[in-house]
């Protein structure tokens, strides 16, 4: 079963930046996209950002245009989401997460890290 291993999550204030990364255990070559949700207090899991991996495509949800930038790294088979210009509302639990090639759904997660930005 794949593992993906979330780090970088912590305390930061309003304004300030923090880079998350995901680790895969096994080729991300598998993978047909990896990306990021979020999930705050009482409210529902969200996208964040996904990347195709092949074509290093990316998207972004409109709350994070502009301040968050996914990147793929193929050799590390890792992610990184650079978050820029944070605001308190950015607080939540980070997922990593991965979809197989052929599969319709985002089937592989991590444990999650949690981003705290204080005000």
């Amino acid at each position: 079963q794949v593992q993906l291993v979330e780090s970088g999550g912590g305390l930061v204030q309003a304004g300030g930046s923090l880079r998350l990364s995901c680790v895969a255990s096994e080729p991300a070559s598998t993978f047909y996209a990896m990306g990021w949700f979020r999930q705050a207090p009482g409210k529902e899991r969200e996208f964040v950002a996904g990347t195709l991996w092949n074509s290093g495509t990316t998207n972004y949800a409109d709350s994070v245009k502009g301040r968050f930038t996914i990147r793929r790294v193929n050799a590390q088979n890792t992610i990184y989401l650079q978050m820029n210009s944070l605001k308190p509302e950015d607080t939540a639990v980070y997922y990593c997460s991965a979809k197989k090639i052929k599969s319709t759904n985002w089937s592989e997660w991590g444990q999650g890290t949690q981003v705290t930005v204080s005000s």
